[in-house]
Order: structure tokens, then sequence, then C-alpha cells
């Protein structure tokens, strides 16, 4: 009988023990889906605090949805992040028309973001392109509505590390890393065939714009693509206007064209629809690219006068079509 009760017990340890170690494995395992990812509960985001550009510590929702950034509009689509609201002037008439493929569903909000606008939509987070957008005490009414996230310092930040100051808020460095190196590859593969196209011809980029004339700066908007990605030669008109101002496009005079010795010139004609006489001027006739007929005519909503890897990309595009042609 004692035999007989002690196998009894022997048996019923090893059925504990075994169901203990089955156990144990289980929340190994558990442990182990936490740590690689595999756990759902550990692949939404979480809440972060980084400190923006202005030094303001800003507290990140974990996946924002409803985000307003006003003028990086062209970051977002290429992190394939969709605002609540977009930029625009003029009572919302006027947007930035390369992107409305991806945001012709999106509603307006004016540019200069006024408070009751923003709170209209109730954001979870709002990106701020410059420091100069939250001046005075714009900052503290912005981040009462809701975080406020301050992208940059200077009125015009480059634009490779806007976007990665971007993507770094929602946690998509990866992505910014892909789109920075599909934009690199494009560039120099382009600047290879503009440079067998064109030579050492120099070219510039101007807007019309209600009977006035403005040329980009060297080293902003579509004139950064121009000079430094394409390696176009600059025209001693467009450098020693870019010298002087920190403006994406400074207005230039007739007799300022008069000077202007671009072989090759992309117009981006916001007066296209009714003509101008500023074509018909005979200082603008005397041009050299004018009398070459070499000018490359863009609607004033075109990406010309925008920045960032969507616009920049579309202007690569329309300078290998407009030189191959």
């Amino acid at each position: 009988m004692r035999m007989k009760l002690n196998k009894s017990f022997v048996l019923i340890g090893i059925l504990f023990l075994v169901l203990l170690l089955a156990a144990c494995g289980g929340n190994e395992d558990s442990e182990n889906a936490s740590e690689d990812g595999s756990n759902e509960e550990t692949q939404e985001g979480q809440a972060r605090t980084l400190t923006d550009a202005a030094g303001n510590e800003v507290e990140i929702p974990a996946n924002p949805e409803n985000v307003i950034a006003s003028y990086l509009e062209d970051y977002l689509v290429a992190l394939d992040i969709t605002p609540v609201a977009q930029w625009s002037v003029r009572d919302g008439e006027d947007v930035q028309d390369y992107l409305q493929d991806d945001l012709g569903d999106v509603p307006t909000i004016p540019s200069d973001l006024p408070y009751e606008a923003v709170a209209s939509f109730e954001p979870d987070l709002l990106i701020m392109d410059s420091a100069e957008m939250v001046e005075g005490n714009k900052y503290d009414q912005y981040s009462k509505i809701a975080p406020t996230y301050v992208v940059g310092n200077e009125q015009n930040n480059e634009w490779r590390a806007e976007l990665e100051e971007v993507a770094k808020v929602f946690g998509k460095e990866d992505k910014a890393e892909q789109v920075l190196a599909e934009y690199e590859e494009k560039a120099a593969s382009a600047k290879e065939e503009i440079n067998t196209a064109i030579g050492s011809d120099s070219a510039v980029a101007l807007w019309l714009f209600s009977d006035t004339f403005y040329i980009v700066n060297e080293n902003l908007s579509s004139g950064d693509v121009l000079y430094n990605d394409l390696g176009i030669t600059t025209p001693n008109v467009v450098k020693e206007i870019s010298g002087d101002s920190v403006q994406n496009w400074s207005e230039i005079s007739l007799e300022k064209l008069a000077e202007l010795d671009a072989d090759h010139i992309f117009l981006a004609n916001d007066d296209s629809d009714s003509g101008s006489k500023m074509l018909e001027d005979p200082i603008w006739q005397n041009i050299p690219a004018v009398k070459k007929g070499n000018i490359y005519e863009f609607s004033g909503d075109s990406a010309w006068l925008y920045t960032g890897p969507i616009a920049n990309s579309q202007i690569i595009d329309d300078v290998l079509k407009s030189v191959k042609e």
C-alpha cells in the first residue's frame, strides 16, 4: 500500500511539473513577442516628448490623426500623411496645386492660421514651419489648442533637414531616408542627362505675376534644384541678387532683366491665361535665351514656386523634358 501511495504522489508531482513548465514557456513566448514587436499592442505608437527648434518640450501624441502643418504639406504627402487641413491664400482660392492629386479632398485653412480656424479642425498636433510663425505670444495660443512643434528657426529652412525633422515627429525616419535616397538618385541621373543636353549653358527660373518679374534665389526653391542638385551654370544676375536677398523670389526690374545673361529660361507664368505685355517688351525680347527660343513656360500653379521632395522631383522632370525636346 505504501509503495502504491508513493507512486501516486510521484505521478502527481510529475504532472504538476509539466504544467508548470508549460505555463513558464507560454509566458516566455509572450515576453519574446513583446520584445520583437510582434505583439499587436506594442505596434501602436507611444506618446513621446521632443524638443523643437524653438526649445519647447512638446508631447507628441501616440498616433496623431488631425494634423495641421501649414506649408509643410509636401513633406507630409511624401511621408504618406494626410493633414486635416491644407495651406491656402485668397480665401481658399489658391492652394499648392501640384499636391492636389493627394490633397484634393482636404479642406483649406488660411495661411496665417487664425486661432478660431485652427481650433475648428480640432487638431491633435500642430507643426509650424518656422519660429517666425509663432513669434510673440502666438506659441502659447496655439499650444492651448494642440501640442505645437516648431520645425526650424530660419525663414527658409534647408528642405532635406526639414523633411527629416518632420519625419522625426511622426517616427518615420526610415521613410524619410528612403524618400531622400530616391531623390538623390533621380537628381544624379538627371544631372548627367542635362549636362549632355546643354553642357555649360546657364539657366534661370523666373516668375511672372501681375506684370512683374521675380527671379529665383540661387540657393532656395527651384534655384536650389537648378544650381545645386542639377549643376546648371548660374547666371551672374542670379548670383548678384541672391547675395542681397533671403527671399525665395526677388522682384527684378526690366532694367536689371536686360543684364540677364541666361541661355535658358524656365518661366512660371501666372499671367498666361490673359497674356502679358511684359513678354512683348523689347527688353525681354533681347535676352539671350529669348532670342534663342530657349523659353520653357509653366503655369503659375506648377511646382516651380515651391520646395520639398515632391516639388523638387517635379521640377527635375520639367527641366529634363524641356532641355531634351
